[in-house]
C-alpha cells in the first residue's frame, strides 16, 4: 500500500475538497452554536454527504448519527476531527479500520504521531486547518 501523505499544500487540498463527496464528522454538535455544527450545516449546503459521528445522538442535521467510527457504514472520503489534540490517537486507531483517504483535524487540533501512524496506513493527513473555510477559500464563487 502506498504511505500517506502530510498534506500542507493548497493545491492537494483544493483536490481532495473538489473529488470528495462523503465526510464522516466526529464530535459534530447537535448544537447549532457550536463550531462543528456549522461547518456540518456548510458542508451539506455544499452538496457533501456528511455523517455526524456523536455518542448518545440518534440524528444531528437531518442526518443519521453513529455514537462511533467503528459503526460508520463505510466508504468514507474524509473523516474530519472535532476532539483535543490528546484525543486524537484513539480517533486515529478508529480510522484505520474504516480507510477513509483523508484524516482531517480541524483548525487548532495537531497530532504528529497520529499523523504518522496514519499515512504510514496510506491514508492521507491534513493538520490544524478549518474544512470550512479551506472550502470557501476554494469554492466562494461556486453554488451548490
Amino acid at each position: 500500500m502506498p504511505a500517506g501523505r502530510l498534506i500542507t499544500d493548497k493545491e492537494t487540498i483544493q483536490e481532495i475538497l473538489r473529488t470528495s463527496r462523503t465526510v464522516a464528522v466526529v464530535g459534530l454538535s447537535p448544537k447549532p452554536d457550536r463550531d462543528s455544527h456549522r461547518v456540518g450545516r456548510y458542508l451539506l449546503e455544499k452538496g457533501y454527504e456528511v455523517i455526524p459521528v456523536r455518542p448518545a445522538q440518534k440524528e444531528i442535521l437531518g442526518q443519521k448519527a453513529y455514537p462511533a467510527l467503528e459503526d460508520v457504514p463505510g466508504p468514507v472520503d474524509i473523516v474530519d476531527v472535532f476532539r483535543r489534540s490528546d484525543q486524537i490517537p484513539a480517533v486515529a486507531e478508529a480510522v484505520l479500520a474504516l480507510g477513509p483517504r483523508v484524516f482531517w483535524m480541524q483548525l487548532g487540533i495537531e497530532n504528529r504521531d497520529a499523523a504518522l501512524q496514519l499515512t504510514a496506513a496510506g491514508i492521507d493527513v491534513v493538520m490544524n486547518r478549518c474544512i470550512k473555510i479551506e472550502h470557501e477559500f476554494f469554492f466562494a464563487a461556486q453554488k451548490k
